[in-house]
This record gives C-alpha cells, structure tokens and sequence, in this order.
C-alpha cells in the first residue's frame, strides 16, 4: 500500500517538476544573458495567474488559450520594465538590480490588488480524470505538463535553429566579442528579459491547471523560493538544467511528503519545505554549478 502510494505521488511528482522547471526557465534565461536575478519572479508567475482567471470567468476561454495570451502579455511587461528599470542596472552592484526587481514584484502585487481585491480566488475547469495505474490524474494536469515540455523544446530550438538563438548564446558565451561580431547587445540583453518574463507568465498559467483555487495577489513568493532551488539545482545559468531541476525537485517533493507523512505529530507539508532549503545548502556547498555545470 505504501509503495503504491508511493508509487502514484512520485509520478504526480513528475508531472508537476515539468511544469516547476518551466516556470524556473524563464529565470534562468535571465540571469544566464543579464547577470541579473530576478527576486519578483513570483509575482510574475501570479499575473499569468490571473491572466488565466480573467480570460475564463470573464470570457470563458480555455486556459490552454490562455498560455499565448499570457506569453505576449509577458513580452510586453518585459519590454516595459527592460527599457524602464533594467536597462540602466546591467553594470551596476548586484544589489540595485535584486532591489528593482523587488520592487517591480511589489508593483505588480499591489495593482493585481487594486484590480482584482486581495481575496482568494479561483475557477473550475471541468474536465474528466484518467487512471493511470499507481494515480489518479485529472486531464488538466497532464495538459499543463505537455504544455510545459512542448514550450521548453520550442525554447531549445529557437536557442539552437535561429539567429535570434545565436546571437544570444553568443552574449552570454562572450559579450564583447558579440559586441565585434556585429550583435545588438541591448537588444539582446531586451529580448532575453521579455523571453524571460514570458516564459515566466506562461508557467502562472500552466501552474492554476493543478492548483485553480488559492488565487491572490500574494501567491508568489513560494513559486519564487522553489524557483531559485531549481534553479541552483540544475544550473543557475542553465534553462535546460533548470527543466530537469524542475523534474527533479518535483519527485523529491511529493516523494518526501509521502514520507514525512508517516512520521507522527509533524506537518509533511512543513518538512517538505524544510528539506528544499536544505537541498538549495548541500548544493551550494558540494556542487554549486548545478546538475548541468552553469557558467
């Protein structure tokens, strides 16, 4: 009964780490082109959040569609906020780019607030479950993990099969020789922000196909201290490292609540937590670069 149990959370786990890994691609993108890490990442996991709330309850369109409308609602907010804010901190201290991003993330929360109120939210996509064997999966659930895969192999082959890809591999290989070889830098360094942020918004809405209740305005800040361990995990500099991260984390996570839930008077959910940042330790300690060795 227990390997069973096992069993099903450990594939519910894999699952869901597809679509962890994808919401932490679009960190990773940023931080592997501009050196700058994004601490609102969060918040902008929650906008795709309620983009995807708007677009069903007000509209009733599909929260597959929603994906898109997300995505390029994400270029935008990163073009916004390159030209605005990031542009001027590309060669200034780490700490005013972790303050500017923090204070976006704080932007963002307080006007998805005045918008939409501070109440939880959420919204009922009704769709048939499938037996798998060892688990139970609800449609909605294998969608958001095929959409998550299918979104990071379109990321690897725009990277690899383009000259936008190219180009940007090459500024992060080595910028001033971009810089001699002809390559907008700043459109680069504008066009990986806006990916980025896309990327991220686009996740929000692959992450309410498995938790469509809960909606707020303050969501984001787990989504952002689960991003940065994946990210470590698999390669702060690497979106690929940071897709298997995901897949990784996932197992540990729902592996472990399993676990935990068998030790008497604790909270499994709490010590699940707990062992993330005890992960995101023991990595930083033993093998800082990750799975896939970022540079």
């Amino acid at each position: 009964m227990l390997l069973e149990q096992l069993a099903g959370n450990l594939f519910q786990g894999l699952v869901l780490g597809a679509v962890y890994g994808m919401a932490t691609m679009g960190l990773s993108l940023i931080f592997g082109v501009l050196r700058i890490v994004n601490v609102g990442h969060g918040a902008f996991i929650m906008v795709g959040a309620f983009v995807t709330l708007w677009l069903f309850t007000a509209l009733g369109i599909s929260p597959l569609v929603a994906v898109p409308v997300a995505f390029v609602v994400g270029l935008g907010l990163g073009f916004i906020f390159y030209y605005t804010a990031i542009k001027k901190l590309i060669k200034a201290p780490e700490l005013a780019s972790l303050l500017a991003t923090f204070s976006i993330g704080i932007l963002l929360e307080e006007v998805i607030k005045l918008i939409f109120g501070s109440e939880f939210r959420g919204y009922n996509w009704a769709l048939p479950k499938i037996d798998l064997g060892v688990t139970v999966l609800p449609l909605s659930k294998l969608y958001a993990c095929i959409g998550s895969i299918i979104i990071a192999l379109i990321l690897y082959l725009w990277f690899n099969k383009t000259r936008a890809g190219t180009a940007m591999r090459s500024v992060v290989e080595d910028t001033e020789g971009a810089k001699v070889c002809g390559v907008n830098v700043d459109r680069v360094y504008a066009n990986s922000f806006a990916i980025g942020i896309g990327l991220t918004l686009a996740s929000g809405v692959l992450l309410t196909m498995f938790i469509p209740v809960g909606i707020n305005p303050y969501m984001g800040g787990s989504y952002t201290l689960k991003a940065f361990v994946i990210a470590v995990l698999g390669g702060l500099t690497s979106p690929y490292g940071a897709f298997f991260g995901g897949l990784v984390f996932g197992l540990i996570e729902n592996g472990s609540y399993t676990l935990f839930a068998l030790i008497p008077g604790v909270e499994p959910f709490a010590l699940t937590r707990f062992l993330s940042f005890l992960m995101l330790l023991v990595i930083l300690l033993i093998r800082p670069t990750g799975i896939l060795k970022g540079k």
